[in-house]
């Protein structure tokens, strides 16, 4: 007689699963919830205490926890026989569990007291023991997995390479389980845990990394990063930087917008009528720079844009949506990749550094926008830094960026001289700055910068503030009649 062991927490799939076990021959155990579901399914099986002589105990925290049921999961076929059979121990040769949702519930903003009651014991014990002898044992985490046992069990039962595979899944779900946990108990006196602990899933290998010379993989199902092109190659570790930082930034206008993003940094953002109107205006910012990079809107992409698209080298273009028309008209462009995205997700950014990590969490920050200068921006030189700074946000620091109410005009970034990087901006656009806007991720340490932008034509600046000669660099403001914001917030980008 062969032993199967069931108990989960979401019932998806497991009538249909226990009816073909039954039908292969194998005896179910199971208890509580599960067992009334297939009671009332009518599927026979045996209640966990009838298994082990032993009632459950302290409100059901206790009924897995015994010899019968781990001995049964690790007992080694050929091995511990004899002991087993000494010890009336029954070999349980596959189990499906699923655990208590602590996850979910702790998103709901349960007490502590309650939401410990969400954490699993017995669940987790018994996947660890059936992964750890997944030699005899399959085991079972999620119902997507349902349909391969059901197919196996017409074909005599798991392979090794399958139980081995699934093992695999269940290790990485008890970790998942364990670190949200964790990472929920060591951040309860708020902000970031002592210990943090994560894990990305559905890891893809890459040609390359920034070079060729490099190893690299893509992990994530979500986001940018669980996006498959509808066309064109594989995605690049390069495409993902940069497809990243586009979404991250055209997210930031409400308007109909178009952004290009060239080695992590934007090299054109414009809004418009149309998002054709808008990726042209983006793409004449800096038309060289914008050859080869990537390019994401914030509208459904139509015939239209698809044509200005397809008229140039671009690597790849992301989007909400691509109209049918949109879709043939890009299809002749087989290297293009093309991307559906969605808005970016809000989590935590972590980066690596020798020997750890880096966290960042950024919470909402609205702009304390205040005038410093006698002078106060007009409409639409406030328009053009708003716009301005948006973009400068999400440049390499350091980054000065001209615009106006619609579109970048220059941008100057990564530099490690503020007033260099005004100078690469102007040098960089490629039309008038008269009556610009310029942002600056950081504050101005001298009144160089503002200087330069002033002599360029820029008619108004926006800085954080809070450098020791703000008055130096106020007092040129009044001095050239350059109208002067500060917000009170910084905007690195390392």
């Amino acid at each position: 007689m062969r032993y199967a062991l069931l108990s989960v927490w979401d019932k998806e799939g497991l009538v249909p699963l226990a009816g073909a076990l039954v039908g292969h021959g194998y005896r179910l155990i199971s208890s509580g919830g599960t067992g009334k579901a297939l009671a009332d399914a009518g599927i026979p099986f045996v209640e966990v205490s009838a298994h082990t002589g032993s009632p459950e105990m302290m409100g059901g925290r206790v009924k897995t926890l015994h010899p019968r049921i781990h001995g049964g999961l690790l007992g080694r076929r050929g091995i511990d026989d004899r002991v087993m059979a000494e010890q009336g121990i029954e070999p349980i040769d596959l189990v499906v569990v699923n655990l208590y949702p602590f996850e979910a519930m702790r998103d709901q903003g349960l007490s502590l007291p309650d939401l410990v009651e969400y954490i699993d014991i017995g669940g987790p014990a018994m996947i660890r023991a059936a992964a750890k002898n997944y030699r005899d044992v399959g085991v079972v985490v999620d119902p997507a997995q349902y349909p391969l046992v059901i197919a196996a069990l017409e074909r005599g039962g798991l392979s090794e390479d399958e139980r081995l595979s699934l093992a695999r899944a269940a290790f990485a779900r008890t970790a998942a389980y364990d670190a949200a946990i964790s990472n929920h108990l060591h951040a309860l006196d708020g902000g970031l845990p002592a210990v943090y602990t994560r894990q990305w899933t559905n890891g893809r290998p890459l040609r390359y990394g920034e070079n060729p010379h490099q190893q690299a993989a893509v992990y994530g199902d979500r986001g940018v990063a669980g996006a498959v092109p509808l066309q064109g190659r594989e995605m690049s570790y390069n495409n993902y930087l940069d497809l990243d930082a586009a979404v991250r930034l055209v997210a930031e206008f409400e308007e109909c917008a178009a952004v290009i993003v060239k080695h992590n940094n934007p090299c054109g953002a414009a809004v418009g009528p149309t998002p054709a109107e808008a990726y042209v205006t983006a793409r004449e910012v800096d038309p060289v720079s914008a050859y080869g990079g990537v390019v994401a809107l914030n509208r459904p992409v139509d015939a239209d844009v698809a044509r200005e698209v397809a008229s140039t080298f671009v690597e790849v273009i992301g989007a909400p949506g691509f109209s049918d028309e949109a879709l043939n008209l890009l299809a002749k462009k087989t290297n293009l990749r093309v991307i559906r995205t969605g808005p970016p997700l809000v989590g935590d950014e972590v980066r690596t550094i020798d020997g750890g990590l880096l966290v960042q969490r950024t919470p909402p920050t609205p702009e304390g926008w205040r005038v410093v200068t006698r002078r106060p921006p007009t409409a639409a030189e406030e328009a053009a830094l708003r716009f301005g700074l948006r973009v400068a946000a999400h440049t390499k620091s350091n980054a000065i960026v001209f615009a106006n109410e619609r579109q970048t005009l220059g941008i100057g970034a990564g530099q490690m001289s503020r007033v260099d990087a005004a100078r690469i901006a102007i040098e960089k656009a490629r039309q008038p700055l008269v009556g610009s806007g310029v942002a600056s991720d950081a504050f101005l340490p001298f009144p160089d910068t503002l200087e330069v932008a002033a002599e360029a034509g820029a008619t108004a600046l926006v800085q954080p503030g809070g450098s020791i000669r703000d008055d130096e660099v106020i007092a040129a403001a009044d001095r050239l009649g350059v109208a002067m914001v500060f917000t009170g917030v910084r905007h690195f980008r390392h």
